[in-house]
């Protein structure tokens, strides 16, 4: 033994030396009788039909019985609630005499004054030298404490799944004030749109928008805003509000963004930056070929899926365009088409490209085209409806909230029925 261990078993050797010697014999050699009756647990026997023949005082005591008001007058089943009996009878007994033990079993006991007293209960069969079974001895723990605490944790779990719900309320109401009610009804042009949750627990920061501007032109938006919860949704709102006052105060989709990137990064630029990529689009109709005339403005954003009426798909990138909120003067990539009549144009979010297939593949760029390829041509709500789907195969894959917004041109209604 080290000096150190010595050190510290000395106060321990000098406390027991100081008491007298038959002080101490009295204290260690008390009596087996007085160890079962004073024990801190409750001890009692019974014969095998349950009728109690042995009870220490611990378990009177604690119960308010007398000796004589249960040896030889009352089973062990009595002193059970109804529902503890019915347990003894169909669960408790059958065992212990298959097992001929069964432990730590939690029931109530009825007290003289009809309170209850929760228990852990340990049964054993004592059998003779022939292994014939001769009586029952139970050991009864008091497990107030522990029904205390297990009765705090269940109320404490429960405000906790309280809270969770009105928090998950909170998040979707106002996940909901972040996108518009419906979409505006654009003449000679169908829209479809969906929202894919990942988390009910925060609020995410993907946007979109479709409105309209002067002259018979239409102002839409797709984005996605760095991180979530409060300070995403601030962003969020922050940035679906400068689109729609810069589109109608100057259309052009540079200069709607130009606005969004000054005002993002003068409002995020200190220790908690925040930043989104945004493709902004101005819709004209086109009265010489039908259709519309798209100018797309993107700011960082994946490249829409063009989805013609021959049965063809491609991307539509925005090259070069740069994070909104970032630099001062971002650069802003700019596209052009003509949405032709069976032709379909989708815009999303990176939740869809990099949801994981298998928990451990992204889906990716490759797999959308190809996707896209497959639908061509479609239409608006059909193609939503083919993402949902999608989205819905990958389950807990997906771990980013995903926005999409499809616009689609019908053709005319004779071409229609072809």
């Amino acid at each position: 033994m080290s000096g150190t261990d010595g050190d510290a078993d000395a106060p321990a050797e000098d406390a027991v030396s100081a008491i007298e010697p038959a002080q101490l014999s009295a204290l260690l050699e008390d009596s087996v009788e007085d160890l079962y009756e004073h024990a801190p647990c409750g001890y009692l026997s019974t014969l095998l039909d349950g009728r109690i023949a042995k009870v220490n005082t611990t378990l009177l005591d604690w119960l308010g019985y007398r000796r004589d008001d249960l040896v030889g007058r009352k089973h062990f089943s009595d002193l059970l609630t109804v529902g503890g009996r019915l347990y003894h009878e169909t669960h408790f007994a059958p065992l212990l005499r298959m097992q001929g033990e069964i432990r730590g079993i939690a029931l109530e006991l009825k007290a003289a004054d009809d309170t209850r007293l929760p228990v852990l209960v340990t049964s054993t069969v004592k059998t003779g030298t022939d292994g014939q079974p001769l009586l029952i001895r139970t050991t009864v723990f008091d497990a107030r404490d522990r029904r205390a605490y297990e009765t705090e944790l269940l109320r404490a779990r429960q405000e906790s799944e309280r809270e969770r719900e009105r928090l998950m309320t909170l998040n979707a109401t106002l996940q909901k004030t972040l996108l518009p009610p419906t979409l505006v009804d654009v003449p000679g042009l169908d829209v479809a749109a969906y929202y894919h949750v990942a988390s009910v627990d925060e609020v995410g920061g993907d946007f979109y928008d479709l409105f309209p501007l002067a002259a018979g032109t239409w102002g839409l938006f797709l984005g996605d805003v760095c991180g979530k919860g409060a300070a995403a949704a601030a962003v969020t709102s922050l940035a679906r509000y400068t689109l729609r006052a810069a589109a109608v105060y100057d259309a052009d989709p540079v200069s709607v963004l130009g606005n969004l990137n000054t005002v993002l990064n003068h409002e995020f630029n200190g220790a908690d930056p925040r930043f989104c990529t945004v493709v902004f689009g101005l819709l004209t109709p086109d009265p010489v070929q039908g259709g519309f005339h798209i100018t797309l403005a993107g700011g960082g954003h994946p490249p829409a899926l063009l989805m013609r009426a021959d049965a063809t798909a491609d991307f539509l990138p925005t090259p070069g365009g740069q994070l909104m909120g970032v630099l001062p003067d971002a650069h802003i990539a700019t596209a052009t088409l003509h949405l032709a009549p069976g032709d379909t144009l989708l815009l999303y979010t990176d939740g869809l490209t990099e949801a994981h297939t298998d928990g451990k593949t992204r889906y990716g760029d490759d797999a959308l085209l190809d996707f896209g390829r497959t639908l061509a041509p479609t239409t608006a709500s059909d193609t939503i409806d083919a993402v949902r789907d999608l989205l819905g195969t990958f389950g807990q894959g997906v771990d980013d909230d995903t926005a999409v917004l499809a616009v689609h041109v019908p053709r005319p209604s004779s071409e229609e029925q072809q």
